[in-house]
């Protein structure tokens, strides 16, 4: 509405037609009309006028720059969806903006994005398609809809010689302001001038056609255009540099060449007019009280109404001046405490009046101020825990308040104890509350004086401020000041005795107090004061009020303007011909413009003047900054801004020249107050003038500001004493400055402008951006359908260095998610086009969630609060962190390597050793014929057997703890013997033929092992299925049957059983399982002869694992291999038949399986054998079995691990009454083929510390496909070591060792100690040539018990098949060494090991199949994981994959479902801080649904594939734009 209103100024309009535009605007802003109706009426109306208007000067029409009421329709009809009706409070509307809006979403037309899904909802994912780029075309989107004009003049600007050149640009009297906005061509009409001879002037259809160039356009400057455009590309160009591999420098956005300077001359200091000195002033506030308290005591003062609009009460100035002294009184002589009196002149005393009742609001003010006591107006609190109330709470105690007055009803309201008294509130200092209606007063003697006369420099009150950052702090005001503000206003808006004045503003702060309560009994007038709860009921109550009383001023918001529009029609008889000022309190906001052109173009024709319109700019600080004068007081013309918001961004005044959607229209909020000097200062760092055409903080000197933060020497310091100094470093003056903390600049005619607040600005890269703009904007795109107008939140919030916007807003009720999202990407692309910046977050919350501020409106720091604390619980979230984040660090680009020659070399010179390690020699530890005699396992146990019958080597415990099953030597070849005769026997298999053991673990798994052994076939152990979960665990029995090529499966009855069942046939074809055998009842018999191997190479069982990227495969054990793996172990663990190791380990593959089966056959040592799943029942059981059995070496699973110090944590005193003492182990060694998990080894040692667990016994293992035990702690040698590495140097494949603590740095620790006969070295990944000590590679092994070879990888044979027999590319070439796929690091420490020699330390960083490859450089999920579940608490687990470049993070929610959206920012945020990634999906799912295998690692390609199959049931899936 903003401009149309005055579009017409430049032509008198009769009153009648006045009046049937108005109507028509109303029909358009209720939706009773469509667009195109309205311009067709509209066009109807002015039709007679339109060649009047169109004779305007051309140069005037370039000047303007608000797109004007002919380009209504520059979006397509159809996305013009008729407005509804609904939309109460329309405070923030501007046509302007909603065009520029529309116009620049046709440009987008309708983008693809995919929807978040939500779970019980009926919403498709739609695919994620290609981006549609915007539309390039010149034409806009339909053939029916107007061309904007195009510049229309080519003429240098001849500006005025006393303005500045860009000054007159700019501003126009907003008489002419819009008038240039009606020439472009009306459909069938012509241009209104040809700009120059050089481009023709086209006409009629032909204007309308899709023409490259746009129809008035020079091309030369289209040109100029293009190029700037490619020397400025639209993202920041990333700095060329070169990357220190370890620096990932974040980008530092560079300066645009093409960005607007600033180009005026430097600004003056300008001096308001001197207060008058001839007028009587009575000396002091009080002293004018008392004059009219005693003089006119029956002269009205304030006028209260209640919420029907009735005058409740009418308080005269006899009544305030006595109710005053009585309470002065009372607050004085009445109140002790301890025979003290309670208060002493000074002393703070907090108000807490309801806002309905200013009566008793005033007497309570003025009676502290006649006790010399200063009064805190707050807000009352409504619940324990208001928004903000803390904050308040900090404040009262910082001004050591101790007493709170109140009335009567207000108190009984409070929250209150259980005594009965008032409730202490969130961080509030204890109180007392007095009541001070009537009847709890004492009337003072007659000889009682009060104290207080004077207007010195002492605290008159206290003004309560919210900054940006959410903190509370309260304003000084002295009595000096509260004198002269009272006096410049009287001037400035030349109010008189007994004049009447209608307040619809908060009487407690701010202008509603200055005017409405202090300046008023200055001059004796009368207030009308119009409740907040009365405006929500009839929003005309006070145009209503005005009318009858006859008022001459009023005090309003642009809010209160809008609402008595909407509420307008059929009121024929207001009239508003008696006010002579309506003051606009926040006329300095960018939507007040358009409240005042709306509310003029509607009442002017009820008797409102144009002149009476008076914007005010404030600041708790400064207290009235300007206002604008009516032109009998002496104000200039009013004046309008219509500004580039680029221009703005990079804070520098420019008139619109190219987009002419992106402006910004301001009018000027009038003069300088009398006896004020102001002037703009840069905002940030040294406080230098600003420049003419540069935006800066408006700073005042005078004798009516604040006087200091109470109790805040170091930013009152910095606020109310600034000193300006001109370019050349002098002070413009000796008296120091208030900022104010506005942002504007001064035009013409010594007005002053605003354009923003430093409280809502917010720096996005280089360019500053209003959260108040953007505000409008995303209130301008169809709002009042999905959200509420006026409960919209924005702010900034720091990621990675840099301000990001975050826009929240609360739903309708009835909005559907896809309206809802519809409107969210359309509110992304209008913010994106018309300010030229990217919304970080964009979030909507359910109905009435969002904090409130005291009178409606949001709390904004409130709101941010909970949005980084993650409280906020959004209904629906849309995230675009790959358009905002511009500032990540350039990616990678990969080196071209140096040769693996030339890195010996350089390592030869640098003195650095090539990184390889060893353990022990196999020779010198045993007599060699004892390793031959245990060649083969077989023999070994018929040795045992035969030598030692009865020596006890298995017991198996059940979930109690008792003793379920043992085996003895003897038993177990006995069992053996029968197995193989049943095998030869039953199934008909003949050496070689493989075998499969689907068996639960225990003994029989182990008598089955070596009963194929003893008929020469090869066995495979499978884990059975889980009867529960037939569906997922079969399959992958059936594969391994199948790609094992057994020829017989082995197992229980029961499980046998469950193979064949209806079940197991809906999971699999049950047909085609080879012959099944059950062992739990087969005859005794003995075999014939127990078959010998004739070689060591020969294949002695197959070893199956499906590893965590999914892939399945099985190696080959050849005897050789087998028995020299259990050597190894044997010597580093020191195992010998008189020792008892407890096992709680699944039995199926890699070590586990070694140690469950192999080892204690080949040493001879005892097993206690503890399965997992048992703990699932009676998680103590391992660790009470340790204890019971006095266990020195004891093996474990990270699983197993977090079970006990997730469900023992608060059990250690439990236990340690049972008598469970861990004080027997030596070493307590998890089982893994992962990174060493610190953080889980360490809570867990210190958790068991108090039963007796040693410091220093929880180790790792390392192992993986290609050798089953590379590094074991044992019970020998150095403690393991830990070293902290630099996270950003990992990502470039580079070890660099940091201090603990540094920033980035990651603990890891050495994965025990490397076995004997075992080498290690470290290649690199591309060259395959060694590398140095500390230097990141591929671990590479060679060991007598490396696997043979893969026995098949189902899925991927070709890529595997170097695995086992790799070669360096240079130096010993010789060796055959097996690649573990593991990326690691070899450290030569300062500790020495048992043979004397230094201590070599093997680092695991993780597998090379899991790491992500991103930008350019190596992550692994696990460091990504480690910082997400920090984020929150409600992440219980969480696993990052990556999916067609993107990150893609699932977080398992342990909370409440409603919960779950907060965690899509946060997560977000964290990665981008720590790990410089931009997540492009975060899912949110149940506990339990990230898949772990039995060693305890989260299968992420289980998962990932679950995800693309959208099996995972997801409570939310956001995609991060």
């Amino acid at each position: 509405m903003a401009d149309r209103g005055c579009a017409l100024e430049a032509v008198p309009l009769p009153a009648e037609v006045r009046e049937s535009l108005a109507e028509l605007e109303l029909e358009l802003s209720e939706g009773d009309i469509t667009q195109k109706g309205y311009e067709k009426k509209r066009a109807k109306l002015l039709a007679r006028y339109i060649p009047l208007i169109q004779g305007v000067d051309p140069s005037l029409q370039a000047e303007n720059r608000i797109p004007g009421p002919s380009q209504t329709t520059a979006a397509a009809p159809k996305q013009q969806k008729p407005r509804p009706t609904n939309s109460r409070d329309e405070r923030f509307r501007s046509d302007v903006h909603t065009e520029a809006v529309q116009a620049a979403l046709a440009k987008y037309k309708e983008r693809k994005m995919p929807m978040p899904s939500k779970r019980r909802s009926v919403l498709v994912h739609s695919s994620v398609e290609t981006y549609t780029p915007p539309d390039t075309s010149s034409a806009s989107e339909d053939e029916g809809s107007l061309r904007r004009p195009g510049r229309l003049t080519s003429t240098p600007l001849q500006s005025h010689s006393n303005v500045e050149p860009w000054l007159d640009r700019v501003i126009q009297g907003s008489s002419t302001s819009s008038s240039a906005s009606s020439t472009s061509s009306h459909p069938g009409g012509r241009p209104a001038a040809a700009p120059s001879a050089t481009a023709a002037t086209l006409t009629g259809p032909v204007a309308h056609a899709h023409i490259g160039v746009p129809v008035n356009s020079r091309v030369s400057s289209k040109i100029q255009q293009l190029l700037n455009t490619l020397k400025r590309p639209k993202r920041p160009p990333l700095k060329e540099f070169f990357v220190d591999d370890f620096e990932e420098l974040l980008e530092v956005q560079q300066p645009d060449p093409n960005q607007p300077k600033p180009e005026g001359s430097q600004t003056a200091v300008l001096k308001g007019e001197p207060l008058a000195v001839g007028t009587t002033w009575p000396p002091s506030l009080l002293a004018a009280l008392q004059r009219w308290g005693t003089t006119q005591p029956k002269a009205p003062c304030l006028t209260a109404l209640d919420t029907a609009g009735k005058a409740i009460y009418t308080l005269t100035y006899g009544k305030l001046w006595s109710r005053s002294l009585k309470l002065a009184y009372t607050l004085l002589n009445k109140l002790t405490s301890k025979n003290e009196p309670l208060l002493k002149p000074g002393d703070r005393v907090a108000l807490v009046f309801p806002n309905s009742d200013p009566v008793m609001f005033m007497v309570g003010f003025y009676g502290c101020l006649l006790a010399e006591l200063v009064p805190v107006p707050i807000e009352v609190p409504l619940t324990r825990k208001d928004a903000g109330s803390q904050q308040v709470g900090f404040l009262l105690g910082s001004c050591g308040v101790a007493l709170a007055l109140t009335t009567d009803a207000c108190q009984k309201g409070l929250p209150k104890a259980q005594t009965g008294e008032v409730a202490a509130f969130k961080g509030w200092p204890p109180l007392a509350w007095l009541v001070i209606d009537g009847k709890h007063l004492t009337k003072p003697p007659k000889d009682w004086h009060p104290p207080a006369r004077d207007a010195g420099a002492g605290t008159a009150y206290i003004e309560y401020k919210t900054s940006k950052e959410g903190s509370t702090v309260g304003v000084t005001v002295s009595h000096a000041s509260l004198l002269a503000q009272c006096r410049a206003l009287t001037q400035a808006c030349g109010y008189s005795e007994a004049e009447t004045l209608t307040n619809v503003l908060d009487f407690k702060r701010d202008a509603g107090l200055w005017h409405g309560v202090l300046t008023s009994v200055m001059n004796r007038m009368h207030v009308v004061s119009i409740p907040y709860a009365l405006m929500k009921v009839n929003p005309l109550s006070w145009i209503q009020k005005v009318c009858s009383y006859k008022a001459r001023a009023a005090l309003v918001k642009s809010r209160d303007m809008h609402w008595s529009l909407l509420a307008q029609r059929g009121q024929r008889d207001v009239s508003l011909s008696s006010l002579r000022m309506l003051i606009v309190a926040d006329g300095a906001n960018p939507w007040s413009i358009s409240s005042c052109d709306a509310f003029l173009n509607v009442f002017q024709s009820r008797g409102l003047r144009p002149e009476v319109i008076c914007p005010c700019a404030s600041s708790p600080e400064a207290l009235t900054v300007a206002i604008r004068r009516p032109p009998d007081l002496g104000g200039p013309p009013p004046r309008k801004a219509v500004l580039s918001m680029s221009g703005l961004s990079f804070g520098v005044i420019r008139v619109d020249t190219e987009e002419k959607l992106s402006v910004l229209t301001v009018q000027d909020v009038g003069q300088v107050l009398p006896g004020a000097d102001v002037c703009v200062v840069k905002v940030e760092g040294t406080p230098y003038l600003c420049k003419t055409d540069e935006v800066g903080e408006i700073c005042v000197n005078s004798s009516a500001t604040g006087t200091a933060y109470y109790g805040l020497l170091g930013i009152t310091k910095s606020v109310f004493e600034t000193v300006p100094v001109t370019a050349g470093g002098a002070p413009v003056s000796d008296r120091p400055f208030t900022r104010t903390g506005l942002l504007g600049f001064i035009g013409p005619d010594n007005l002053v402008f605003v354009v923003g607040k430093l409280d809502g600005l917010m720096v996005v890269g280089v360019r500053r951006h209003n959260a108040d703009d953007i505000v409008a904007t995303a209130l301008a795109v169809e709002p009042m359908k999905f959200v509420y107008r006026g409960r919209i939140a924005v702010f900034s919030v720091t990621v990675l260095h840099d301000d990001r916007i975050v826009l929240v807003a609360e739903q309708r009720p009835d909005a559907s998610e896809e309206d809802s999202f519809q409107w969210m990407s359309r509110v992304l692309q209008a913010i994106d086009s018309i300010h030229q910046v990217g919304v970080y977050c964009l979030a909507l919350v359910p109905a009435n969630t969002l904090p409130k501020a005291p009178l409606g409106g949001i709390h904004i720091s409130e709101t941010k609060q909970r949005f980084l604390e993650g409280m906020l619980h959004p209904c629906n979230v849309l995230m675009c962190p790959h358009t905002c984040v511009t500032n990540l660090p350039k990616p990678r680009q990969k080196q071209p390597e140096v040769g693996p020659a030339s890195m010996i070399v350089g390592n030869l010179v640098a003195g650095k050793r090539i990184a390889q390690a060893s353990g022990r020699e196999l020779a010198h530890l045993e007599d060699s014929d004892q390793a031959r005699k245990f060649l083969f396992l077989p023999d070994v146990l018929q040795w045992r057997a035969h030598t030692t019958p009865d020596h006890p080597l298995f017991l198996l415990l059940n979930a109690k703890g008792t003793v379920t099953s043992t085996a003895t030597c003897v038993q177990l070849h006995k069992r053996a013997e029968r197995v193989a005769a049943a095998l030869m026997e039953k199934a008909r298999l003949s050496v070689g033929d493989h075998v499969a053991l689907v068996y639960p673990p225990g003994v029989d798994l182990i008598a089955a092992f070596y009963g194929c052994l003893y008929c020469g076939c090869v066995p495979v152990t499978v884990r059975p299925p889980h009867p529960q979960n037939l569906a997922t665990t079969l399959p992958t029995v059936k594969m391994i049957v199948e790609v094992s090529k057994s020829a017989c499966v082995l197992t229980t009855q029961a499980i046998m059983r469950l193979l064949k069942s209806k079940d197991a046939a809906a999971a699999v074809d049950v047909r085609t399982w080879p012959t099944i055998l059950d062992t739990d009842d087969i005859p005794k018999k003995k075999v014939a002869s127990i078959f010998r191997p004739p070689s060591p190479d020969l294949l002695a069982y197959l070893d199956f694992s499906v590893s965590t990227t999914g892939i399945l495969a099985g190696v080959k054990m050849s005897h050789a291999a087998t028995s020299a793996l259990c050597r190894s172990i044997k010597l580093q663990c020191e195992l010998y038949p008189s020792r008892q190791i407890a096992i709680c380990l699944d039995p199926y593959c890699g070590l586990g399986f070694a140690l469950w089966c192999l080892c204690s056959v080949y040493s001879g040592h005892q097993s206690v054998l503890v399965p997992p799943l048992e703990l699932e029942s009676n998680v103590s059981l391992w660790l009470s079995a340790v204890s019971q059995y006095k266990a020195r070496v004891t093996f474990c699973s990270y699983s197993v691990m977090e079970m006990c110090t997730k469900g023992l944590g608060a059990q250690t005193g439990v236990l340690r009454t049972k008598g469970v003492n861990l004080s027997c182990v030596r070493t307590c060694m998890v089982v893994a083929e992962e990174r060493p998990r610190i953080a889980l080894t360490q809570s867990f040692s210190k958790l068991f510390k108090d039963l007796g667990l040693p410091a220093r016994a929880v180790s790792t293992t390392f192992g993986c496909r290609v050798n089953v035990a590379i590094c074991l702690q044992g019970t020998a040698g150095p403690d393991p070591t830990t070293v902290y590495v630099d996270m950003r140097a990992l990502r470039h494949d580079r070890v660099r060792l940091v201090e603990r603590g540094s920033p980035h740095s990651l603990p890891l620790t050495e994965s025990g100690k490397i076995l004997p006969g075992v080498k290690v070295i470290i290649a690199h990944t591309e060259t395959k040539g060694p590398l140095g000590d500390s230097h990141l590679g591929e671990i590479w092994v060679s060991s007598p018990h490396n696997a043979t070879g893969y026995y098949t990888v189902y899925g991927e044979e070709a890529l595997h098949a170097d695995h086992f027999s790799a070669r360096l590319s240079f130096g010993d070439t010789q060796t055959i060494w097996a690649r573990t796929g593991y990326l690691g690091f070899l450290r030569r420490t300062e500790l020495t090991d048992a043979s004397g020699e230094r201590h070599d330390a093997l680092y695991v960083v993780g597998s090379l199949d899991e790491t992500l490859e991103l930008r350019g450089m190596r992550y692994h999920p696990i460091d990504i994981e480690t910082s997400v579940v920090r984020a929150h608490r409600s992440i219980a687990e969480c696993a990052v994959f990556t999916w067609t470049n993107l990150l893609v993070v699932v977080v398992e929610l342990d909370g409440l479902e409603q919960d779950a959206l907060d965690l899509v920012a946060l997560v977000t945020n964290v990665v981008l801080e720590e790990h410089h990634l931009v997540v492009g999906v975060v899912v949110i799912v149940d506990p339990g649904v990230i898949p772990i295998n039995s060693r305890g690692e989260k299968q992420r390609m289980h998962l990932r594939d679950g995800f693309l199959a959208d099996q995972l049931d997801p409570i939310y899936v956001a995609y991060n734009m």
